[in-house]
């Protein structure tokens, strides 16, 4: 099997269009809009519609990476959705999201690794074009996070927003993968975790509903200890793995949790704020998609410029975490065929 080069080929994203704003949650519960902005950098966050699952805002944002490619849905060999909130617990919302695409028979597989989806995504993609396997991997991070939020809990209803950012991956001369570092640590799944609807729990019933179960759980506190130090644990190592410093980056694009966690990462890694991307303000916690989101707004904004040295950095549930060192690259390469 050859090894090859891989880059980004396309990038885009999708928001729903109903917003739920900070002056939305103080009619809800007792909050303020100072206090969530102080707390949080968050302003509103989209939701979506009660008929629109999963799989729709994963296809708006593939249709709009694979225009930004200049590629067909038909160009691509294999689809990775990550996501914790998938159209069914199975089939893989990837398969379905192949059949929108209109390209039955190209293989599909999500990913579900929460907040770190991207990360580990990318690192997973980009590995199947690198060694061959694929010539285009089409990585979505698609959720919708509003389906699981308890809109009674202060500490969590501010905090996530649905939405979907897609890349399209391809072989090319320049590998523009220079380093990864992922991490997981399932010692306390009850840190952030839903605590029904799995094997490890008895069926969802009609008092874990009413008990607001069946929604996210998360130890505060815990969570945002563990993201600002496992952030700079996972930038240092993939940095020295790339042979890169800090000053070398020129944009760090963080999972979007808390805009105090990622300004506080940024300080201790000597990473400018210039330099770092924060949109939490418009979408709050979008989970998987935040990174990719983050980075088609980037890119949108006429950013980017060929060679740059892109950080993409995040953390979830699981506990997870990682790094990913990407050079960014606007050079195109001839890409014929299937499998190397």
């Amino acid at each position: 099997m050859t090894t090859t080069g891989v880059r980004i080929a396309g990038v885009g994203h999708y928001v729903p269009e109903r917003i739920i704003s900070n002056a939305d949650l103080e009619r809800m519960f007792d909050t303020s809009d100072e206090w969530i902005t102080t707390r949080t950098g968050m302003k509103e966050r989209h939701i979506a519609a009660p008929n629109e699952p999963t799989s729709d805002i994963a296809l708006a944002a593939a249709r709009n990476a694979l225009a930004n490619a200049g590629l067909s849905a038909k160009d691509l060999n294999a689809i990775i959705v990550a996501t914790v909130t998938p159209d069914y617990m199975f089939p893989a919302t990837a398969c379905i999201l192949g059949a929108k695409l209109e390209i039955p028979g190209v293989p599909g597989f999500d990913m579900e690794i929460a907040c770190s989806g991207f990360i580990y995504g990318l690192t997973v993609a980009a590995s199947l074009v690198r060694t061959g396997v694929f010539k285009r991997v089409l990585l979505v991070g698609a959720e919708e996070l509003s389906r699981m939020t308890n809109y009674e809990d202060r500490g969590t209803a501010i905090l996530f927003g649905d939405g979907a950012g897609a890349v399209v991956l391809e072989a090319s001369d320049t590998d523009c993968f220079l380093a990864a570092e992922l991490g997981a640590d399932g010692q306390h799944p009850s840190d952030l975790f839903l605590p029904v609807g799995g094997t490890a729990a008895p069926p969802i019933s009609a008092e874990d509903i009413a008990q607001k179960r069946n929604t996210i759980h998360m130890n505060g506190r815990e969570v945002f200890r563990f993201a600002v130090t496992k952030m700079i644990e996972a930038t240092t190592i993939t940095l020295k793995r790339a042979g890169i410093a800090s000053s070398d980056v020129a944009w760090a694009i963080p999972h979007q949790a808390n805009r105090r966690i990622i300004e506080a990462a940024a300080k201790r890694l000597d990473i400018p704020t210039e330099r770092v991307v924060i949109n939490i303000q418009n979408y709050g916690n979008t989970s998987a998609a935040s990174i990719p989101i983050a980075l088609s707004e980037t890119f949108a904004a006429g950013k980017l410029k060929d060679g740059d040295v892109l950080l993409f950095v995040g953390f979830g549930g699981g506990l997870s975490w990682g790094a990913v060192a990407w050079r960014w690259s606007t050079q195109r390469t001839a890409v014929s065929g299937n499998v190397a």
